[in-house]
């Protein structure tokens, strides 16, 4: 459950990312120890999750699988 909570917190309040581990766990509240050991080595696995320099970012399949549209995408 935090895990879809954490791709849904990216992408509606970070516009996808990145967002600092910190102010994620701050925004969820959890710990950032517990976010970074336990919930993004599963979404990254899944592809859902990505991490970059500048912080944690969704990636379109985190955004297919919650059925939320990106910014310009079009629907079929």
């Amino acid at each position: 459950m935090i895990d879809r909570r954490m791709l849904k917190m990216i992408i509606t309040n970070y516009n996808g990312g990145p967002v600092g581990l910190e102010t994620l766990a701050a925004a969820l509240g959890e710990e950032a120890i517990t976010l970074e050991d336990v919930y993004e080595p599963y979404l990254m696995q899944l592809g859902f999750l990505s991490r970059t320099p500048r912080g944690r970012c969704a990636t379109s399949l985190a955004y297919e699988h919650l059925g939320i549209l990106r910014e310009g995408q079009m629907t079929i």
